[in-house]
């Protein structure tokens, strides 16, 4: 059993071109044709115990590899994988592999599922102290009928502290446009198995009361980046307001991140990042204004602001495929395979830290909401969003609160939070519509399909209400 370290980084296939000939590496490259062929049982029980089986072939040799459940903080893996070599196309499942023990008597089942099929250019190369093993990767993932390209850099660590594998990664951005990839080659195929999307949710965050504060945010942390990613992924292939909007949310979620565990984070850490995914959210929210509000109007009106909305569109394309966004994304993933920097109250369970965070910002929304009606637009905003917060806090903390009545309290609870963003949001929504009328040339009565200003806040001073009288689950 062995331990790899390797950052994965996504390019197209022109920059694989332009890389494969960067001065940088060094002339001597191994090129080889790899075939691997994944195994799982029909309803993926491997994958879901956090494991993957293949079979790789190049040349006449075959090599079986398990890789076990580990870390995969923005493109950086860190996993266990047990290597032996194999003579046939099916796997040897002995004792020699956790993979008997993992399936039990469903072991029977293992049968392939997918396979890739690249190109492999590799050079060994230093930085410093560390030696690097640097594999550009090139062809396709097939399913079934189904087939998908590949096209990744893969900088495994030989020797050496990882944060050399971040340099050579900056160093190849000013070369040609990488971004951390959030996928493994297993989870490629899984995913061309399965249901086609066009947008990508949220993933439920694996958490347990005995896991220290900091392992929590790196976990929460890692899974914002990996939303992010791949609503961007999808992004920069079309332009679909649906990931639009979760690249959005993502965003969000990783700010609201850095708000909930900022008692261990450093101050300058947080500042900068927020300032920076600020900067990002805001690059996309013109045309995340344009998407709602062409929802909300008449036909006519949809094709008054047609022509904003494209061009809108087109320059979310221009920021995320920009330098500024790409150095970023290698940033956050860098301070996050490195530690976060976190102090050493970090160490500590999150369970009882994560209460008082909830109970905090819980605080401040049911006060802050007293007499709704009666408050000015810009404050009822500012109490939307610490609604936000703790609604993404409440997710991200799920798993603590296990037991069937704290479930139950935690699905009524943020029901209560789902409602009130809601009702909070349709005002928000009538109050910046006269702006947005101006700004885009549109008539100061053209209706938005939205009640009138006193029925929506009726409805949102009820499910204020709802929320202050919701059982608190972390209790």
């Amino acid at each position: 059993m062995g331990r790899e370290i390797e950052l994965k980084l996504d390019l197209s296939e022109d920059a694989a071109s332009r890389l494969a000939q960067w001065d940088g590496l060094p002339e001597r490259a191994d090129v080889a044709h790899l075939r691997a062929t994944y195994f799982d049982t029909p309803d993926a029980l491997l994958a879901r115990k956090g494991m993957s089986l293949r079979i790789r072939q190049s040349g006449r040799r075959k090599v079986q590899t398990v890789k076990g459940d580990g870390s995969a903080a923005g493109g950086l893996f860190a996993r266990q994988e047990w290597e032996r070599p194999v003579r046939s196309h099916m796997p040897v499942l002995d004792a020699q592999t956790p993979v008997q023990e993992a399936l039990g008597d469903a072991v029977d089942q293992i049968e392939p599922l997918f396979e890739t099929d690249v190109e492999r250019t590799r050079w060994l190369i230093r930085e410093g102290e560390a030696q690097i093993e640097v594999a550009l990767d090139r062809g396709a993932v097939r399913a079934g009928a189904r087939e998908a390209a590949l096209c990744e850099v893969e900088l495994e660590l030989v020797a050496g502290a990882p944060a050399a594998l971040f340099a050579i990664a900056r160093r190849i951005d000013g070369e040609v446009p990488v971004r951390p990839a959030v996928l493994s080659k297993a989870e490629r195929g899984y995913l061309l198995r399965g249901e086609l999307t066009q947008a990508v949710k949220a993933e439920p965050v694996a958490l347990d009361p005995a896991k220290s504060i900091r392992a929590a945010f790196l976990t929460i942390a890692g899974a914002c980046l990996r939303h992010y990613r791949r609503n961007e992924a999808l992004l920069l292939v079309h332009y679909e307001e649906r990931a639009l909007h979760q690249a959005r949310v993502a965003i969000r979620r990783l700010r609201s991140a850095l708000t909930l565990f900022k008692p261990v984070l450093l101050e300058a850490d947080v500042a900068r990042f927020q300032q920076a995914l600020r900067w990002l959210a805001g690059v996309l929210g013109e045309a995340r204004d344009l998407d709602v509000l062409h929802g909300r109007l008449a036909d006519d009106a949809q094709a008054a602001i047609g022509q904003a909305r494209a061009q809108s569109h087109a320059r979310v394309r221009e920021w995320l495929e920009s330098a500024r966004v790409r150095g970023l994304l290698l940033d956050i993933a860098e301070w996050l395979a490195l530690g976060a920097g976190c102090g050493g109250a970090a160490d500590e369970p999150v369970a009882d830290f994560a209460a008082g965070r909830l109970q905090k910002l819980h605080k401040r929304v049911v006060k802050g909401g007293d007499d709704l009606a009666q408050l000015p637009p810009d404050t009822r905003h500012k109490i939307r969003k610490d609604a936000k917060k703790l609604r993404y806090g409440s997710e991200f903390f799920a798993g603590l609160y296990s037991a069937k009545k704290s479930r139950k309290a935690h699905g009524e609870y943020v029901g209560a939070l789902e409602t009130l963003q809601d009702k909070l949001g349709d005002l928000n929504d009538l109050a910046t519509a006269p702006s947005l009328f101006a700004r885009y040339h549109l008539a100061e009565d053209t209706p938005l399909g939205l009640k009138s200003e006193r029925q929506l806040l009726r409805k949102a001073e009820k499910a204020h209400d709802t929320l202050a009288q919701a059982p608190r689950f972390w209790r």
